[in-house]
């Protein structure tokens, strides 16, 4: 950003000064080390557990308790969850109430917060019980086959899991309420029956109570879609911007990004789940690690941890298809609505609320970014034809 970021790109021209890019440039660069900090702490804490001989004093203690297989693994995993939620809580605090709070984007107060994190962790408590109960009942029903039945069981658990979040979960924590004006309704309407869906409900989500950026996004499955709109967008944008914005998600519906990312998702849970259970087979890695007694959970530990590292270098692939699939839903978005001028002042509208780094350095992005940088994909949605 120093050595390229000190003029304001043409595209964005009358829209950002000096001082605003000077803004975006110091939130790029508190996220920027405040994540290397958070992510360096997580890490030393992680491999302190693993190699410094922890995960062994708690592998034994848990043994030691005499309870069921089934209660030991519940007790092993929610305590490792609920540890993780309390060692990343003043993280999440700092971030909310310093960084947010200094760029203006922050509108949470404290009980609010304290509201969501108690909310959240019952939720995770209930949803990662059923699943903690379920993979081990699998795995002491059917010991050679248990990582299959896991498998099918995360699948369906999923789908389901889809379907009632936007009844059951998200209703805790936001109110949704019907877009009311009427003029937008019929556009977007018309927008969803011109693509081949059927708007069943088209909400305003009240993000504004915890934050200023702004977004929009459909949930449903197949060609029914509920339609969501943060009230930040909808106050900040014009009518033909918010269809723009909506042109493109639905983009990745036509494309079919959602179903082809589920099942690249499903067939890489496939093989890593069979490579689990070889694993665990053996006890070559407690031997590794100098872990003892030999269980299941501890295993499953070190294969998470060693999966994590092995998962990086499929990340940029990943990230280079997402961006592909960005380009695709921008070109859908055009193809439904043959208004590129809308299109470009929507994403410079997103940028500029949202502080949207305009310089990204290209090795960076390329590796880690999930969406193309901002100037080159409205670079590229200007030369669409």
């Amino acid at each position: 950003m120093r050595k390229a970021g000190a003029a304001i790109p043409p595209e964005f021209g009358g829209e950002i000064n000096s001082a605003l890019l000077k803004k975006i440039q110091g939130y790029e660069s508190d996220k920027t080390r405040f994540s290397f900090i958070s992510s360096m702490f997580s890490n030393i804490v992680t491999i302190a557990f693993i190699f410094g001989g922890l995960l062994n004093m708690y592998n034994s203690w848990i043994s030691s308790k005499g309870f069921s297989f089934l209660i030991s693994g519940w007790l092993f995993f929610m305590l490792l969850m609920y540890g993780g939620e309390l060692l990343s809580a003043p993280f999440s605090l700092y971030r909310t109430f310093k960084i947010e709070n200094k760029y203006g984007f922050n509108t949470m107060t404290l009980k609010l917060w304290l509201s969501d994190f108690i909310k959240s962790l019952l939720i995770s408590t209930i949803i990662t019980s059923v699943i903690i109960f379920a993979g081990l009942s699998l795995i002491q029903w059917s010991h050679d086959y248990w990582w299959l039945w896991i498998w099918g069981f995360f699948f369906i658990f999923s789908i389901f899991m889809m379907y009632i979040s936007p009844y059951v979960i998200e209703p805790l924590f936001n109110k949704f309420t019907p877009v009311d004006d009427e003029l937008l309704k019929d556009k977007i309407v018309s927008l969803t029956e011109k693509a081949g869906i059927r708007a069943e409900r088209i909400l305003r989500i009240d993000a504004s109570r915890r934050s200023k950026h702004t977004n929009a996004y459909f949930t449903g499955i197949g060609r029914t879609k509920r339609i969501v709109l943060y009230d930040t967008l909808l106050d900040g944008m014009r009518s033909e911007e918010i269809i723009a914005v909506l042109a493109h998600e639905i983009g990745h519906w036509k494309k079919r990004h959602l179903f082809k990312t589920l099942f690249a998702f499903e067939m890489f849970s496939f093989i890593t789940l069979y490579l689990t259970y070889r694993l665990s087979s053996s006890d070559f890695l407690l031997r590794l690690f100098s872990i003892s007694p030999d269980t299941i959970f501890a295993k499953l530990v070190i294969i998470g941890f060693l999966a994590g590292i092995v998962s990086m270098l499929f990340q940029p692939i990943a990230n280079f298809i997402s961006r592909r699939h960005e380009r695709q839903a921008d070109r859908v978005s055009y193809e439904l609505t043959d208004d590129k001028d809308s299109m470009v002042s929507g994403l410079i509208k997103l940028s500029r609320e949202n502080l949207s780094n305009l310089y990204p350095h290209p090795l960076y992005a390329s590796l880690y970014y999930s969406h193309p940088p901002v100037l080159e994909r409205i670079r590229y949605i200007k030369n669409l034809n």
